[in-house]
Parts: structure tokens; sequence; C-alpha cells
């Protein structure tokens, strides 16, 4: 399979994961608006999603991986299979005694780690502490499923860890729907919203579970030991946890500052949701198979082709990033109106949401790019490097959440988002050419340019077009006009994009075609690779 075809398999899974996504949080939108109900899910919800996120965007699809594809290429499936049962044994195992205090000290969390702000309402505070306790067994399923996941990624079969995803959001909207048939009140809503989380973990799990079974690995319980392979995951996990994890790390600071102003959270969250839709198909179906695309070039000694994927890949990402940044600055009030503005969220809302909106649209490009870059170092077993940027950008995010909240709100801590992740991107990337894991792309140089003119080019005309189409976008138009405005309005907005960018050469459908067919088993060709 050619790595565009890959990166297609899993941006697409993840693109109908966002889009159910975005039907739950329109639908949670109406039920609970940015009050109290919606600041209290929100936050509890957050709390195990930093875990899961740490331990499957980092420890798992960083560090296992690399380990796990090396037991395949030195000790067949039989040896991958041993050593995965070793994993799962201590991982288990971890998870039991790691939920189980969690649960016994959450009222502590919440109000310490979580959300202090919510102390000053103590009905906030108690369903806060509540909705965390019920979600938080999510964790281990969740953690168990990334586990198993990476597993299916060495095995270049990627569709069943990228699919699962989805239904967490399909049994959420079959909660939202239920309680809007029966008219239940925003308490009960959200209590019945948590349970649906916890129920969607053990349904992850089962369904990643099925596939590993079906390429052929039976995963058997061994008791807990740490072997050598074991202690070699530990050491190489926990900085890629932190590494992978950072923007989750970030996200729950910023919702511990952001907890002291009511509605902040949620809008923070809302806006964050259609955010992720970009960052969630280009960026992840990026990294998820790049890392092992890139550790088995790096094994078999063919640096050339790992310079070509990289490149191709950060090539890849900024022909769909760019163009999504800018019309999330541009265009992210008629988007929020759309999505989210009926029931308890009202205009003011989408105007604080929009606002937030369009900061995160400055920073798309860096997160995007982080993902890319990232796993030049884990393909390297490299995990302590980006452990000490993504530090640093948390001290950065801090800094700034601080210091802007008290006089900007949400839209404070979104700017401080985006600045740390700038200074991650410049700092990973300028880390990598140092050392000489960058190899020079003259194509790419002289096309990054070009697609910037190019967003640039569409962000004009998408800022013109709103304010001439002021009534069809408004509050006022029926839903089927603002929808169908919308739409034109978007594939405008690509015809002008793609239009100029392949005038201008900053894209060629039969460069990136050339370029990302690349068979998994082969090297690339020398002579090819600047191409």
């Amino acid at each position: 399979m050619s790595l565009v075809k890959k990166f297609a398999t899993v941006g697409g899974a993840t693109l109908g994961s966002r889009i159910f996504g975005f039907v739950r949080e329109s639908l949670m939108a109406a039920a609970l608006g940015t009050g109290p109900m919606a600041d209290a899910f929100n936050a509890a919800f957050r709390f195990p999603n930093t875990f899961r996120r740490l331990f499957a965007e980092g420890a798992f699809n960083s560090a296992f991986v690399p380990l796990f594809a090396r037991e395949i290429e030195q000790q067949g499936m039989d040896g991958a299979r041993r050593f995965s049962e070793e994993v799962f044994g201590v991982l288990f195992t971890v998870l039991m005694v790691l939920t189980i205090a969690m649960e016994l000290s959450m009222p502590f969390l919440v109000r310490t780690v979580v959300a202090p702000g919510f102390l000053s309402d103590p009905l906030k505070f108690e369903n806060t502490v509540s909705l965390a306790t019920i979600m938080f067994p999510y964790l281990a399923c969740m953690s168990l499923a990334s586990m198993m996941g990476g597993m299916l990624n060495s095995l270049h079969r990627y569709f069943a860890a990228a699919i699962a995803p989805v239904f967490l959001n399909i049994i959420l909207i079959a909660v939202l729907a239920y309680a809007w048939y029966r008219g239940m009140d925003a308490v009960t809503v959200g209590h019945a919203l948590a349970w649906g989380v916890m129920a969607s973990g053990f349904v992850q799990l089962a369904i990643v579970w099925i596939a590993v079974r079906n390429a052929g690995i039976k995963i058997g319980f061994r008791r807990p030991r740490f072997t050598a392979n074991v202690r070699r995951l530990l050491v190489l996990a926990l900085p890629a946890a932190i590494t992978g994890g950072i923007t989750q790390i970030n996200l729950l600071i910023n919702t511990n500052i952001a907890s002291g102003k009511e509605g902040a959270v949620s809008s923070l969250v809302y806006a964050d949701r259609i955010y992720q839709l970009p960052l969630g198909v280009v960026g992840i179906a990026v990294a998820t198979v790049l890392l092992p695309e890139l550790a088995r070039a790096l094994r078999g000694g063919h640096r050339q082709e790992a310079d070509n994927l990289q490149n191709r890949s950060v090539e890849f990402t900024l022909f769909l990033t760019l163009p999504a940044a800018a019309a999330l600055l541009v265009m992210s009030e008629p988007i929020v109106r759309l999505v989210f503005e009926r029931g308890r969220f009202t205009p003011e809302s989408t105007m604080i949401v929009s606002h937030i909106l369009g900061i995160y649209g400055l920073g798309l490009p860096a997160f995007v790019l982080i993902k890319a870059f990232i796993p030049g170092f884990f393909a390297r077993e490299d995990t302590r490097t980006p452990m000490i940027f993504a530090g640093i950008s948390v001290v950065a995010n801090v800094t700034l959440a601080l210091t802007l909240f008290p006089r900007l709100g949400g839209a404070g801590i979104a700017i401080a988002e985006i600045v740390a992740g700038w200074v991650n991107a410049v700092l990973l990337f300028g880390t990598l050419v140092w050392r000489g894991h960058w190899g020079r792309d003259i194509p790419l140089l002289t096309r990054i340019p070009r697609l910037v003119l190019a967003a640039a080019v569409m962000a004009a005309a998408i800022y013109f077009a709103i304010d001439w189409l002021t009534y069809p976008l408004s509050g006022e138009a029926p839903l089927s006009v603002r929808a169908g405005t919308l739409a034109a309005l978007i594939a405008a907005a690509m015809v002008v994009y793609f239009g100029i960018a392949f005038a201008s050469g900053g894209a060629n459908l039969g460069m990136v075609r050339r370029n990302l067919k690349r068979k998994a088993a082969k090297p690339a060709p020398e002579a090819g690779a600047n191409e």
C-alpha cells in the first residue's frame, strides 16, 4: 500500500470520527450550552482524556511501535506476541492500580488539579467529581486499546484502530438523542453522557482486540514482570508519553486556569472540537503512518528514503493544513454559528467561541508539523529530546496563560497554546536540521512559500465574500440557507486555493503521487529522492 493510501485510510477514518464529533458537540451545545453543567462535563472528561493521550499518542504510538516492529523483524511473530504479552501484563496491572487510586482521590484531584475554580460553586464542583469518577475507567480501556492499535499499525493494519474512536461519538449521539426525546434536564444529561463515555471505552477495546486476533496474534495474560524488553519500553515510554501528550497536558493546565471564569472551559472545548478536525484528519494520519515507515527505513539503512518520507510528509501536511488554518482565521464565526448556535448556545456564546477558534487557526500548522517532526526522533529511539522541548513549551504556555487570562479570558489561553505550539515546532525542526537528520530538499523549500501565498489569497477572498454574504450567514437566516451558503463558500475557497497552488507550482499531483507511492518493503530510489 502506498504512503498516500495509508494516510487516506487513517485520515478517512479519523474524518468520519470528527464528523460524528461535530454532530455530538452540536447536540451537546444545544443541551448544555456554555453553562455550569457543560463546564462540569467538559472539565471531568478532559481529566481521563489527558491520561489517555499520554498513554495512547505518547507511550504506545511512539515507544511501543518501534520496539514491536523490531521484535517482528528479529524474532518473528512469536517473539512479537511474547513481547506484547509481557507489556500487556505490566500495563494492565498499572492501569488497575492507577484507576483505583484516582477513583478514591477524585474529590481532591478536582479540587487541586482539574478545576479549583469550581469550588466557589458547590453544585458544579460536586457534579464534576461525580462525572469524573464515572468516566475515569475509560482511561484503562483506551490505554489497552492504544497498545493493540500500535500492534495493528506495525502490521500495516490501520483501519480498525482508526475507526474505533467513531463509536465514542455514535454512543454519545445516541445518549443525547434519547435525552432530547425524554426531555431530560442538564444534570441528568451530563450523567448520562458520562456513562456513555465509559461504555464507549469497552466497545473500542473490543474492536481492536478482535482486529488483533484476526491479524493472527492472540494475547494471553502474563504475570507482570519487568523483563529487559519491558524495561526498555519504560525508558522510552515515559518521555514519549509526556511528549505525545503535551497538547493534552497544556489543555489540562489551561482547564485549571479557565475554571476561574464562568463558561470559559466550555468555550475552549467547543472551539477545540472544530479545530481538531483538520488537526486530526491530517496530523494524526501522518504521525500514525510515518512512525513505523520511518523506523523501518532507518533500520534498513535507507537514509535517503527516510529523508524523502519526512519531506513528503511535511509537504503533504502543509498542502492540506495551510488552507484550513486560513479558513479558521477568517470564517470562524459562520462556522461556529452553523455548528453550535441553537438551544442554550446563544449568539453571545458564538462570538466568544469564534474568537477563540480564529486564534487556534494561527496555531494549526505548528501542531500538525509537530506530529510530522516527532517521528524523526522516535524512529531513532530518541524520546528524551522531544520531551525537553515539550517541557519548554509547557512553561511558555503556563506563563502566557496566567498572564493573559485575567485580561483576555479564553482568548488569552488560546494565544498561549498557539505560541507554545510554535515554540515546540521550531525547536524540533531546528534540532533535526542541526543533527543532520533532515535531508536538504529544494522542492519542499520552494513549494512552501507558494502554498502560503495561495492560502493568503484564499483568506482574502473569503473575507470579502463573508462581508457580501452577511444575511445568508447570519443567525436570522434559515438553517438550510446558512448551511448551503457556507458549503458554497468553502467550495469556492477550495477552487481558489487549489487553483493558485497548482498554477504557481506549489503543488503538483504527478509529483505528489510519485513521491508518496512507496512500498513499505522497498527503499526509495536514491536518484529520485528530491524530485
